[in-house]
């Protein structure tokens, strides 16, 4: 008769009985991915804002005093 491993079968039903949360909710995952999308968009204007200003400051500074 074969030894059977106990645990390996209670893991193989946990795992079997598991199920695809994300499959289960679409809508909340494109929402999740929208959030996302638009919080990236927001951090890139922010970022790409500040790079601006900074470049502009430094050349109204090298203008001022003569650029080196």
């Amino acid at each position: 008769m074969p030894v059977t491993d106990t645990t390996a079968l209670a893991a193989r039903g946990i795992l079997e009985k598991r199920n695809n949360w994300a499959g289960n909710n679409p809508g909340v995952v494109v929402v999740f991915a929208i959030v996302f999308v638009v919080a990236v968009g927001l951090l890139y204007l922010f970022i790409s804002k500040k790079l601006a200003a900074r470049r502009e400051a430094k050349e109204r500074h090298a203008a001022r005093h003569g650029a080196k």
